[in-house]
């Protein structure tokens, strides 16, 4: 008890005490000699002379910071206009070669010139139709009920780029003279393919819900399509998997011209060039894949 009691009265060791004590009598620890005052003084001297140096830098380079920095922006707002001015010629070479081809398709089409230039997708179209719009299920977003499983994926009501070409093709094959997809005109050799979650027309981004209009007979299209194996398919989805459908008749439809066509010419096989068919051949059939 009497060590506890002594380590309690006397928490602090007495040398320690003592080397204090001594420390403040003599000054507070301050250099005693002039040549430690003056060491001291030198150091200070040196600490502020840094501090300034340093100080006066940042102050000489700030406006060269701030030309290169209005340098860059200038460049950068240099190269966007230039990249802009690009993508308008760009569309402008685009659209003078669509008018060519669609031209070229009309001059050389013979009597059957607006039927070809009505397939390829040349040319506008107006005339009765079908309206088939094709969404999500309302439950995407918070995971919904029956996933459909594949061997890539399992969807949960999305509409997929397997489900717009069987719906495409299914429009083709009930009758429909020209098929467009959100404003998208598709032509025979157009492409529904995907991106992750997204439905890609011809390379373009597609997003829900997806608006497909089909010229031709309004009633006999949308009767010959919903009693098809595509049109059945599309039922089941709405029944299976919560994909809202409608379908209507229009008095009247608007498709535009494809964006930009491929032509291909036939020519005819010379003698022994091969074992074809015939003299020559060329694309005529619709489909979508």
């Amino acid at each position: 008890m009497s060590l506890l009691t002594n380590v309690m009265d006397h928490a602090l060791d007495d040398g320690y005490a003592e080397a204090s004590a001594r420390r403040a009598a003599e000054g507070g620890g301050l250099p005693r000699t002039l040549r430690a005052k003056l060491g001291l003084a030198g150091g200070l001297v040196v600490a502020a002379a840094v501090v300034t140096l340093g100080a006066a830098q940042a102050q000489v380079a700030a406006p060269v910071v701030a030309k290169e920095r209005e340098e860059l922006i200038d460049r950068i707002e240099s190269e966007t206009s230039a990249a802009d001015g690009l993508e308008e010629k760009i569309e402008s070479l685009r659209a003078e070669v669509g008018e060519r081809q669609r031209k070229a398709l009309q001059q050389h089409g013979g009597d059957q010139g607006e039927l070809v230039a009505l397939l390829s997708g040349a040319t506008e179209v107006r005339g009765p139709g079908v309206k088939l719009v094709v969404d999500d299920a309302e439950d995407t977003e918070q995971g919904g009920d029956g996933p459909r499983e594949s061997s890539g994926f399992s969807d949960t009501g999305r509409v997929r780029d397997r489900d717009m070409q069987r719906v495409v093709n299914g429009l083709w094959q009930s009758g429909a003279e020209a098929v467009a997809i959100n404003g998208q005109r598709l032509t025979a050799l157009s492409a529904i393919r995907a991106a992750g979650d997204a439905i890609l027309v011809d390379n373009k981004p597609l997003v829900p819900p997806y608006t497909v209009l089909a010229v031709g007979d309004g009633k006999k299209l949308s009767t010959a399509f919903q009693d098809s194996a595509d049109g059945q398919y599309l039922q089941a989805l709405r029944e299976n998997f919560g994909i809202r459908t409608s379908i209507s008749d229009q008095e009247q439809v608007r498709l535009p011209a494809a964006p930009s066509l491929i032509v291909r010419t036939a020519e005819p096989r010379t003698a022994g060039a091969g074992t074809g068919d015939g003299p020559g051949t060329a694309d005529t059939g619709k489909g979508t894949s």
